[in-house]
């Protein structure tokens, strides 16, 4: 893991940007096409072209293992009830050297290979295409609706994207149920549901040509799961419209293959590989990067890195600062600054740590939040600890005054104070997940005397606690920003 962060380090060496980009997940997470990201027994997995996939105890570093019967490419997964349905395209996408696809699901009630139920049963073709006809039956995605209707959405570049209804209860097609053309100029696509709407994702651009691969992903809309699915610019998809979600950044080239991870009201996140991370040979990679959603469209968010930041309530705009005497700087610019200055304009040198660090208290320090002033006690440096695991997408963080090593931690209290040192330990470590809004939630990994989740809190105006999140309340929403 340091290897990585020492790699992220230099990058922002090199580019300078308003925050530095997070690195793809931790470990070796080499794959291409990935699934859904599912949860089986206590684990993380995801499955990709070729049988193989990755499992991960923790979301943030991933090594290989999984494993899936049938071969061929671009599978899902989903969890109906207590069994899992996996759904793959044995043949298509060329990998037979034509378009005559064979689309196949197939259930377990285990991703884990050492789970005594990890058995997959009733592989069954629910697709096909014959080579010939406007569509190629590869890249399957499931959706489970509200309704409790399960639907199938499949195809590639060679043809239409089409949507099929599948039976919940046994995986196979919906007798009597015809393929409906939703899509043209994508592959790999994600039906969702979210507020009355389904959403189509697809994948644009070309593929399987490393850092030359122009893979985006774009998204239609429908208030129906056959379609018309329109962008935002009313351009249905079957006449090549589609909205940006995501396209390639900084050292990631070619995102594609969406996968929705709902981990909270409130906290969404998406699965996909990068055709190329330029920080690992250019191979593709999974990574798991916040999901925002605004006016009713989804769009990427970017992981947090390490920085230095204010970190602003998003109840009262004030900002978290330690619970120091206010001091003051050297008076300039005469009465009331006013005026043009009778000299040559200088610049007025921003308070050092130096010049206040000395008046704080040596032991723990309470914490409050009170306008933003730029000053040493209101600036703090998050940063990864290595080998400390994570959670999806990236790692545990230490929160520290820009500087020093007193650190952010929670109180059996149930409060937040910062300590003269940072050790390490599990009141110290800090999940930072952006929401949906593309405001933060903070967390600390453990609260001493409770296992109850609880989150950074905005109690009133000037007073941080610890208490449950509530999606609804601006209370427990921070900004990150630069200082």
């Amino acid at each position: 893991m340091r290897s990585r962060f020492l790699a992220a380090a230099l990058l922002t060496a090199a580019a300078p940007s308003l925050f530095a980009q997070a690195p793809a997940l931790d470990g070796a997470p080499y794959i291409h096409d990935p699934s859904t990201i599912a949860t089986s027994d206590g684990r993380y997995f995801t499955f990709g072209t070729g049988g193989g996939g990755l499992i991960s105890e923790d979301g943030w570093t991933w090594n290989g293992g999984a494993q899936r019967p049938g071969g061929g490419a671009a599978p899902d997964v989903l969890k109906i009830g207590d069994r899992y349905l996996v759904a793959y395209g044995s043949t298509g996408g060329g990998l037979g050297g034509g378009h005559n696809g064979t689309i196949h699901t197939m259930w377990t009630k285990s991703l884990d290979p050492k789970s005594p139920d990890f058995q997959f049963v009733e592989d069954t073709m629910v697709a096909s295409s014959d080579g010939f006809e406007d569509c190629d039956a590869i890249d399957p995605s499931l959706l489970l609706g509200p309704d409790n209707r399960l639907w199938l959405s499949y195809g590639t570049y060679f043809g239409f994207i089409r949507v099929v209804e599948l039976d919940p209860k046994t995986g196979k097609r919906k007798p009597g149920n015809r393929p409906v053309n939703v899509a043209i100029d994508m592959e790999a696509t994600s039906l969702q549901y979210r507020d009355g709407w389904y959403y189509l994702l697809g994948t644009h651009g070309t593929c399987c040509d490393g850092a030359n691969s122009t893979y985006n992903i774009r998204v239609g809309r429908s208030k129906s799961p056959t379609g018309p699915f329109v962008d935002h610019m009313g351009t249905d998809l079957v006449r090549g419209g589609g909205r940006l979600v995501v396209a390639a950044s900084g050292r990631f080239v070619g995102p594609g293959h969406f996968g929705r991870l709902v981990i909270a009201e409130g906290v969404e996140k998406f699965s996909c590989h990068y055709e190329a991370d330029l920080d690992r040979s250019g191979r593709s990679v999974l990574d798991i990067r916040p999901l925002l959603w605004r006016d009713g469209w989804p769009l990427a968010g970017d992981n947090v890195w390490e920085g230095t930041y204010e970190i602003q309530s998003e109840r009262s705009g004030g900002a978290l600062e330690l619970g120091v005497d206010f001091v003051r700087m050297e008076r300039t610019g005469g009465f009331f600054g006013r005026g043009a200055p009778q000299t040559p304009p200088t610049p007025v040198k921003a308070q050092a740590l130096a010049q206040v660090e000395g008046g704080w208290p040596a032991g723990p320090v309470d914490v409050r939040i009170g306008d933003f002033m730029a000053r040493p006690h209101q600036k703090w440096t998050i940063a990864p600890v290595p080998n400390a695991g994570g959670y999806p997408g990236s790692p545990y963080f230490k929160i520290v005054v820009e500087g020093t090593s007193r650190a952010l931690a929670a109180t059996a209290e149930q409060e937040v104070v910062a300590l003269p040192e940072f050790t390490g330990a599990p009141e110290q470590l800090w999940r930072i997940d952006q929401l949906t809004d593309g405001t933060y939630r903070i967390m600390p990994k453990q609260v001493p005397g409770t296992s109850e989740p609880l989150v950074l809190t905005a109690a009133a105006a000037s007073t941080p606690t610890l208490s449950r999140f509530d999606p609804a309340s601006p209370r427990s929403r921070w900004n990150l920003r630069k200082p």
